[in-house]
């Protein structure tokens, strides 16, 4: 078999190709040797070259695999004139290439197949060889809604056998698992908080993935905003309920401190679980399918999604494209990932009832934003593709949160880390302040903040009801934030010279804006002391450092470095430490427990 460098090889599983076919149509190659690209997103090939884009409507038809219609001058030549012949297996078991580990990085989902169908194209890994001899007799076998497989290769043919790279690239499959009842490390507020009415409201969920020995985190980030409204609003509905916006957003901030955000105005896909931490939304969907409505097994939301995403406790996938609304940051064109989740911490001690992030008063819609740690610590594995290029990790840290309320706070600041260097088993902190109003007719404003920190199954918690916290944040490159409690004290001390990724947050004045910087590549120290009788540092329990802290800050304005303590009325601090189990209280009348509670 002939093989040219530089190329890009389409293997399609058609079930509408007769039985009694046995040849596969001649395969094409765009520009085989100066090709570097091929991405397909909304229905359009996109072609990067060494010299500049050339964009291409495509379409299936029976006699070929696909035929590209030129939208500008542009010449197809055969890659391979004798790949003709290839056995056709029909087992129905077998929807995949023999040996598909050699292209197991590159995906196209068909999931419609007549002629107005979708392609969908993920990045694909590098591939320093492509062999024939290690191919041995391909087998396209059929099946109901059967994928497109495809391999883009970017680089010179070199030997026979394949790179390490690409052997490892079938080394991580992991493993669905529909969220438990009663699953343990379960905090309150995991549920989707929207009650039905038609006030102000948010709510966004964050995930993030730390991969060690890459140096890269990659950050899911989910809102929808006032979802009583499914589309956008009607000048009607403007002047009855005021200026509102809508719409579902997916952020992903990956490796490199690049950024991908689809965002749609409608939410009529969005779907969310009201007692459980699980929710997706559906930009895209096979015509021939309906949209999820709750969360289902991957096979079945690659067969009905063609681009959108779900997420649970213990899962994560979705495919999504830039939107080409974003100035802010540098972009990627598509994001695919798929990876499972094992907790480790939720909020709270191991083995104990886990708390609210903020309290039992986080139950009442008052002191918006609300926010919630969903799972301090966890360990992921799975693939992101990205820019090009399959991340795959085992085991790799991982963490999740939520927001809920009107918008953000007037402005903040954040902090996040799992992984450090220095001490032994699971370490996570979370620090997190902000400026925001307090309920009433008059803007009056109160600062507040909290550290949280699990080590060693135990968690440590500095919250305005129980101590006091103190910080000093620069507008940019500085973190710095301590805190005591009756029994502990806790210092941090985060820096960093990368020049950050705006991403956008909910704010009730502009909806889903450009609003905060982010980077996970944080330099951070973390120290924790017994506290002495007198009240002094006594003996130092945890001392660690990491280079992979994520940190943020967001809103406004930044003139200088906001110095802040939180200062919180006795009679609230009171208030807050009663020990009110609100689940335990609702769990007496379940209809009247609230949603996302």
């Amino acid at each position: 078999m002939k093989v040219v460098s530089r190329a890009v090889v389409f293997f399609v599983n058609i079930i509408s190709i007769p039985m009694s076919v046995t040849r596969v149509a001649q395969t094409y190659t765009p520009l085989a040797q100066t090709c570097t690209q091929l991405q397909v997103c909304n229905g359009t090939f996109i072609v990067v070259t060494k010299k500049k884009k050339k964009r291409f409507q495509f379409k299936f038809q029976t006699s070929h695999f696909f035929q590209v219609s030129k939208f500008s001058p542009f010449y197809f030549p055969p890659l391979i004139s004798d790949f003709r012949d290839i056995p056709i297996s029909m087992d129905p078991n077998i929807y995949s290439l023999n040996q598909l580990h050699q292209f197991s990085s590159c995906f196209l989902g068909l999931h419609s197949l007549n002629s107005k169908s979708t392609l969908k194209f993920s990045q694909s890994s590098t591939f320093n060889a492509f062999s024939p001899r290690e191919l041995g007799p391909l087998r396209l076998g059929f099946r109901s809604n059967s994928p497109v497989v495809a391999c883009s290769s970017v680089s010179e043919i070199e030997s026979e056998t394949s790179s390490p790279a690409a052997k490892r690239s079938v080394s991580v499959s992991p493993v669905y698992v529909p969220t438990p009842v009663n699953r343990e490390t379960r905090t309150p507020h995991s549920g989707y908080h929207f009650d039905g009415t038609t006030r102000q409201f948010f709510e966004g969920w964050y995930f993030k993935v730390s991969i060690p020995e890459r140096k890269q985190s990659f950050c899911f980030i989910y809102s929808v905003e006032n979802p009583a409204f499914k589309r956008t609003l009607t000048p009607l509905e403007m002047l009855q309920h005021g200026p509102r916006f809508t719409g579902v957003g997916a952020q992903v901030l990956g490796a490199n401190g690049k950024y991908i955000c689809q965002y749609s105005e409608e939410s009529q896909n969005f779907w969310g679980s009201r007692h459980e931490l699980a929710l997706g939304n559906t930009f895209v969907a096979n015509k021939a399918s309906r949209p999820p409505s709750k969360e289902v097994p991957p096979q079945e939301f690659n067969r009905k999604v063609l681009e959108g995403f779900q997420v649970s406790p213990l899962w994560n996938q979705g495919f999504i494209c830039d939107d080409g609304r974003t100035y802010y940051a540098k972009t990627v064109n598509t994001a695919r990932w798929e990876y499972s989740t094992r907790p480790i911490y939720g909020w709270g001690d191991v083995g104990s009832k886990q708390k609210s992030t903020a309290g039992w008063a986080a139950a009442l819609p008052i002191f918006e934003p609300h926010w919630q740690i969903c799972m301090a610590s966890g360990l992921s594995t799975g693939w992101i593709e990205w820019d090009g290029e399959r991340f795959e990790f085992q085991d790799a840290p991982s963490y999740s949160e939520k927001n809920w309320g009107g918008g953000f706070p007037r402005k903040w600041f954040w902090a996040q880390c799992n992984v450090f260097e220095g001490a032994s088993g699971k370490i996570s902190l979370t620090t997190a302040g902000g400026l925001r109003q307090l309920p009433g007719l008059t803007e009056t404003f109160e600062n507040t903040a909290l550290i949280g920190v699990h080590y060693d199954g135990i968690f440590y918690e500095f919250v305005p009801w129980n101590g006091v916290v103190t910080w000093e944040i620069a507008q940019w490159g500085y973190w710095n934030i301590a805190a005591e409690n009756k029994t502990h004290l806790v210092e941090l001390e985060a820096t960093t010279t990368d020049s950050g990724t705006t991403l956008l947050a909910p704010t009730v004045e502009a909806g889903l804006t450009p609003a905060c910087l982010d980077t996970c590549l944080g330099d951070l120290t973390l120290k924790i002391w017994e506290k002495n009788v007198g009240g002094s540092k006594g003996k130092l329990i945890l001392d660690v450092k990491s280079d992979m802290a994520a940190l943020e800050v967001g809103g406004g304005p930044w003139f200088n470095t906001w110095k802040g303590k939180t200062t919180t009325p006795e009679v609230i601090k009171s208030a807050l430490q009663v020990p009110i189990d609100v689940e335990g209280i609702f769990g007496l009348a379940p209809f009247l427990k609230p949603p996302g509670l």
